[in-house]
């Protein structure tokens, strides 16, 4: 052999699963679909086909000891991606049952390979070949065993040319199993259901002659079929980095749109810097937030925020509904409580690369946390991790922000322990003065970049946040007991 074996691709028509396959399912290849009961296999297989299935290149789908075909179908045409125009044009549908009930292995192949002989189809499927290896324990002494009928089946689909899938029944992979081997392709579908919420991954344990993105993918079963949200890549990029000697090498400092905060931040907020506002209920993130993103746009800077709390109903706020109305900001609202972190991130940069937007709000991760399944809980800080890194690479500028429990003693700007993937933190507290709760905000750092160290009082009026002048003759604000502070400090 002197040249190189060019294998062509197919596009599965699967959102996200050409992502991880790196490009698509190899031609001519033997798959398999496994996972346990309700996780979407037949789903997934019925997807594929009617992508794939053309006139040119017809389709058998054959079951097997399942459910009859007719009450398969009924269900399957409920998704939009089912097209009856492709029935015995392009994709034939042959049930086996009475097959395997009457007859051996011999004769059940020479059944399959009748079928395909006579309508040479490119794409064959089998539903579910579970039930088939299950069958081969009835089977009697002299006839083909498991490992010969899986041998032969593979054998003649590559001799004929046909991408093969055999969708089964195997809750686990680590049940070994020979087909496991002879398979070029293996796909692993799973679900979790925890209280409220149901998770499903799925997984490519192995597609011979490429690449596949690792790890686990969570998916959707939706009325359009199958949506898979791969998992974010973290790419290595040096571009946003400080450099040593501490100058910030390319910036272009953003205005936050709140007087005052550009001064105590060194002169704006870095662009391409993440953000971390942190403060107690009621303390004015949300406020700031929108202020940031308002001050984007008047300066024709689109934003995108992901909202997961509950919309405040202040004049200044509805603002941001203005904006969102007139296309100038991207919205992302979502009370779910079965997201993954990859779904979020995937839906983040697509409306990013959508609006081209250059400042991007997350109100709040404490929202954020309680609307992501139970079962990505527990990862929720590298799940973060991840993201943050995705979206440095796109070189947007975040701002999150992040509830905090004003416990005075306690100096936690991030119950996640993220702190430290943020390039600056501002923390917002309350200080009682003459038995009045009032706002203080300081800049806690800014990274690579000299800020005030000061603390000042704030306002929120019906032009959103007012800063003050420095808070004179106190002292504990962001860490001991709050003591009384002299009224002549009062914002001018």
């Amino acid at each position: 052999m002197s040249k190189k074996v060019i294998i062509q691709r197919l596009a599965t028509g699967v959102p996200g699963l050409d992502e991880i396959l790196s490009g698509g399912l190899p031609e001519y290849s033997f798959n398999l679909i496994v996972g346990s009961p309700g996780c979407g296999k037949t789903t997934l297989a019925h997807q594929i086909m009617f992508s794939l299935a053309t006139r040119e290149r017809p389709a058998v789908f054959f079951t097997v000891l399942g459910e009859p075909p007719l009450k398969m179908l009924r269900y399957q045409q409920q998704f939009s991606f089912f097209d009856f125009n492709k029935f015995n044009d392009s994709i034939r549908f042959v049930n086996l049952s009475n097959d395997f009930a009457t007859s051996n292995f011999d004769q059940v192949l020479a059944r399959i390979t009748q079928e395909v002989e006579s309508s040479s189809p490119a794409l064959v499927f089998v539903d579910s070949f579970r039930s088939v290896m299950l069958e081969a324990l009835q089977q009697p002494n002299g006839t083909l065993s498991q490992q010969q009928f899986i041998q032969q089946l593979g054998m003649l689909m590559s001799c004929w040319q046909a991408t093969t899938f055999l969708i089964g029944e195997y809750p686990s992979t680590r049940d070994l199993h020979p087909v496991f081997t002879v398979a070029d392709g293996l796909l692993s579908l799973e679900q979790n259901v925890q209280r409220n919420s149901m998770v499903r991954k799925m997984q490519v344990l192995k597609m011979r002659g490429q690449a596949t993105r690792p790890g686990m993918h969570t998916f959707r079963i939706t009325s359009d079929g199958i949506e898979v949200f791969p998992a974010a890549l973290i790419h290595g990029d040096k571009s946003n980095e400080p450099t040593t000697s501490g100058a910030l090498r390319g910036k272009v400092r953003l205005t936050t749109g709140v007087p005052r905060l550009d001064e105590m931040l060194g002169g704006g907020l870095p662009s391409g810097y993440s953000l971390l506002v942190a403060g107690p209920s009621g303390s004015g993130k949300t406020i700031l937030a929108t202020a940031f993103l308002a001050e984007g746009v008047r300066r024709g800077e689109p934003g995108v925020i992901v909202a997961f709390e509950q919309t405040p109903s202040q004049s200044w706020i509805r603002t941001l509904d203005d904006m969102v109305c007139a296309g100038q900001i991207g919205l992302i609202n979502t009370r779910s409580l079965d997201l993954s972190i990859d779904e979020i991130v995937l839906h983040l940069v697509e409306l990013i690369h959508k609006m081209k937007a250059t400042r991007v709000v997350i109100d709040s991760l404490s929202g954020f946390e309680l609307a992501v399944a139970p079962t990505f809980r527990e990862d929720f800080r590298e799940s973060l991790f991840r993201m943050f890194a995705v979206l440095s690479g796109l070189g947007v500028t975040v701002l999150m922000t992040s509830e905090l429990e004003d416990r005075y003693i306690d100096l936690r700007f991030s119950p996640y322990g993220s702190a430290f993937l943020t390039d600056a933190i501002i923390v917002q507290r309350y200080i009682e003065v003459e038995s009045r709760l009032q706002r203080v905000m300081a800049v806690v750092k800014v990274r690579a970049s000299v800020h005030s160290t000061e603390i000042r009082r704030f306002e929120i009026t019906d032009d959103g946040i007012v800063i003050g002048d420095p808070v004179l003759d106190f002292e504990g604000i962001l860490g001991g007991q709050p003591t009384r502070t002299k009224q002549s400090d009062k914002i001018d």
